[in-house]
């Protein structure tokens, strides 16, 4: 009986292991922000007006990541780090700041899948499962004079 048990363990430990490791998938950004807008056109068929709302996005994010950096930049030049404490300080204010261009750029990726149509929506969700990422949900733009998105 022992040895039955034995042979079993390592499976449902594999088992247990995987369903949990599926639980907390990451999030499937599309990384407007990066070098690859050209990617993105092309692997989900963007049209003219997705492609220009992507570029003024693009740029916003741009600037919002530069003064992020910049908080970064002056962290590590002015924050103490003579001991453990003031490390452990310097590392959480770090990470806040980490959060805060993570969030961003997750928004902006979100706004663009607000534009999707869906069968591009389709195509991204399938890519994320095929890439075992969790999709983000859309965030809804509407076009008028200028870009505003509907609150969450």
């Amino acid at each position: 009986m022992m040895k039955k048990f034995s042979a079993i363990f390592p499976l449902l430990a594999a088992l247990l292991f995987c369903l949990g490791a599926s639980a907390q998938l990451p999030d499937c950004t599309l990384g407007i922000g990066g070098k690859d807008a050209e990617v993105l056109t092309k692997v989900f068929q963007l049209n003219e007006a997705q492609i220009n709302s992507m570029e003024v996005w693009m740029g916003e994010l741009q600037t919002q990541n530069k003064l992020v950096e910049d908080e970064i930049k002056t962290l590590f030049d002015t924050h103490p780090q003579s001991n453990q404490e003031e490390l452990e300080n310097l590392a959480r204010k770090y990470k806040a700041l980490q959060d805060k261009m993570v969030a961003t750029n997750k928004s902006y990726d979100r706004k663009l899948l607000g534009l999707f149509n869906p069968k591009q929506y389709e195509r991204y969700v399938a890519l994320c499962n095929e890439a075992l990422r969790r999709p983000l949900s859309p965030l809804r733009v509407v076009k008028a004079d200028t870009l505003a998105v509907k609150p969450e």
